[in-house]
């Protein structure tokens, strides 16, 4: 689990296939410095699993299959990647529960300035739009992002401020761009209840659904999901 708060930036050192698997090695002294064997490490978004890691460098695989459904298809040596250490107990959930696994591939459709930030424009399969709301969270290329304009029918619209164009690779974003997409899983959860068709599945049936019937995002919210908790209540 994570939150959709990048930690380090790295860079792509190698990339292979290695026995039906593709093999990154990552160049991020910090993610580096604290990684172990079998951890799992979001790099634009996709959970991965740490499989060595030597000085400065950590390395992961990925099953062709995630190759196939992400960006990770078009990355090249020397890109720029956003890293995120899986969540530890006691953690604070600063952005909003990202799970690591994408859903599908969007582009950037608009970029344009608004002040000191950067109103960014996504076109994303319909199938997926359906899971945004209005000031609702979506990951990025693994970053937690609140839509600020939108949901339209096949799309929506972010606000990078100037912290997040510091400290993430959308200080040089441009049109055309494809990123990674993972929604929120909470409205994931909520509206595949409904019978609504998740990403890569058919419709549910209508016994799926009466067995579905008691998840609402109204009874996730009574129950104190996406609300801050204070004095440990």
């Amino acid at each position: 689990m994570f939150t959709g708060l990048i930690r380090e930036v790295g860079k792509l050192r190698g990339m292979a296939p290695r026995r039906g698997v593709v093999r990154l090695d990552i160049e991020a002294p910090a993610t580096a410095g604290r990684a172990e064997v079998g951890d799992s490490i979001a790099v634009n978004g996709i959970c991965l699993t740490v499989v060595a890691c030597s000085g400065r460098v950590f390395s992961v695989e990925a099953a062709a299959e995630t190759k196939r459904l992400t960006t990770l298809r078009h990355w090249r040596r020397g890109d720029r990647l956003h890293l995120e250490p899986a969540l530890r107990a006691g953690d604070p959930l600063d952005g909003h529960l990202v799970q690591g696994h994408v859903d599908g591939i969007g582009t950037v459709k608009a970029v344009r300035n608004a002040g000191g930030s950067l109103l960014v424009t996504v076109g994303l399969p319909k199938e997926l739009a359906a899971y945004l709301t209005p000031k609702g969270s979506v990951a990025i290329d693994g970053v937690s992002l609140t839509v600020d304009e939108g949901p339209f029918d096949r799309g929506f619209t972010v606000n990078l401020i100037s912290h997040t164009l510091a400290v993430t690779t959308f200080g040089d974003i441009r049109t055309g761009r494809n990123v990674n997409l993972e929604m929120d899983v909470l409205v994931k959860a909520a509206r595949g209840a409904g019978g609504v068709v998740m990403p890569g599945f058919g419709p549910a049936s209508a016994d799926e659904k009466r067995k579905q019937s008691a998840l609402t995002m109204d009874r996730l919210l009574a129950k104190g999901f996406g609300r801050s908790r204070r004095n440990g209540r």
